[in-house]
């Protein structure tokens, strides 16, 4: 079947799209958990499913349970805490790099332009990347990160930490973030507009030690 004169100016414009697709700085994402939180974790999701009536009871008091539940959404909110502080401090230096370049000119690019980007267009080998390392839902991850970033500068104690908000965080998280997009006047960059790397903070030092050592000999 030959293809149509749309169809081949269809094509034209997609090859030259993606050659002009811009290079972003990579995203480095420090550990989301160490092993003792892990485990915390796994407790506060087996203490939520019991205390839900989705999984059996055992002996344990509710009031147990419950202590587990808090003690995991802390850890929960640490890790948010982080990676927000990560995926904030990559989109301000995006929208600085695509200022510094000339292309975007006329256009309203700021930090807010690729946090979206990350939350509803990420790249299909940013997502499997992702996925390789366990994380399933980065919408929910990137939006409450930074949503809980725009509201705190220094990660609490527990103790500063109300146990109703512990419980019901990702409902203020989804909000601060929506707030935060509304605060803000920016335009969105399409998938295509742009290109970048993802790598866990330790695979990038060791990159960065092979090129240091290429560069030497």
């Amino acid at each position: 079947m030959l293809a149509t004169e749309n169809d081949l100016m269809t094509s034209s414009e997609e090859k030259s799209f993606k050659v002009k697709a811009f290079t972003l700085p990579p995203l480095i994402l420090h550990p989301f958990t160490s092993t003792e939180e892990t485990a915390f974790l796994l407790e506060s999701s087996r203490a939520s499913l019991m205390l839900q009536g989705l999984a059996p009871r055992d002996k344990t008091p509710v009031e147990e349970l419950d202590r587990r539940l808090l003690r995991g959404r802390y850890a929960e909110l640490r890790m948010l805490f982080y990676i927000g502080k990560d995926i904030t401090r990559w989109a301000e230096q995006c929208a600085e790099s695509a200022e510094a370049s000339g292309i975007f000119e006329g256009r309203r690019i700021r930090p807010e332009t690729f946090i979206v980007l990350l939350v509803q267009e990420i790249p299909a080998h940013i997502r499997a990347k992702l996925e390789s390392w366990g994380v399933l839902d980065h919408c929910a991850l990137f939006r409450r990160s930074f949503g809980l970033h725009a509201v705190l500068q220094d990660f609490p104690s527990a103790q500063m930490l109300t146990p109703d908000f512990l419980r019901r965080y990702h409902r203020y998280l989804d909000q601060w973030y929506e707030q935060r997009l509304r605060d803000a006047v920016f335009e969105k960059v399409a998938a295509g507009e742009v290109t970048f790397e993802l790598y866990a903070s330790g695979e990038y030092s060791s990159m960065l030690e092979k090129s240091w050592s290429i560069a030497a000999e």
